[in-house]
């Protein structure tokens, strides 16, 4: 009886921890990955001070060779994007929240007039899904792990298949 009694005392207290405060802070979680989607769209680097963690991390298998593991690396990587396809634009199509992660379904788009990289610019214009998980810590975004579909986006820009240097012309 006892064990009923302090299971049914943990409910209450778990229904009351979790009511409309754990609410309220997924509800602020989603409007800070929509804060810090509006910041990169508008290329307001400015506004990361308020929206990253000084030690931000982003992951991607995508880009294994960008490594970010602060909030100015992660800058320099933005301003690269912004220089290759300075039109670029990410909509969200879906955000889900639980805890302290927030997920993003949405898309890239934007017209490649510069290069990124050791990818040459084409001109060519394309358009991504990719999906996101952020991880908030005290209000602010402390990780984003990012995968999208890189075929598709070498393809749509007229980067792939690779052009065949083998032949002499």
């Amino acid at each position: 009886m006892k064990s009923i009694t302090y299971l049914s005392a943990v409910l209450i207290l778990f229904l009351f921890a979790c009511g409309q405060p754990c609410e309220d802070q997924i509800t602020a979680n989603k409007e800070l990955i929509n804060v810090f989607t509006e910041a990169t769209n508008n290329a307001d680097w400015a506004a990361f001070d308020s929206l990253l963690t000084d030690d931000f991390q982003r992951h991607c298998q995508a880009t294994p060779d960008a490594i970010v593991e602060s909030r100015e690396a992660f800058v320099q990587l933005q301003e690269a994007f912004l220089a290759s396809c300075p039109d670029q634009k990410i909509t969200t199509h879906m955000l889900i929240a639980e805890g302290d992660k927030v997920a993003a379904y949405a898309t890239y788009s934007g017209t490649m007039i510069g290069p990124l990289g050791d990818l040459p610019a084409t001109g060519k214009s394309m358009e991504s899904k990719f999906m996101t998980i952020f991880r908030i810590e005290d209000g602010r975004i402390a990780e984003l792990w990012v995968e999208w579909d890189n075929l598709s986006m070498l393809t749509q820009l007229g980067l792939f298949p690779p052009a065949d240097t083998s032949r002499a012309e």
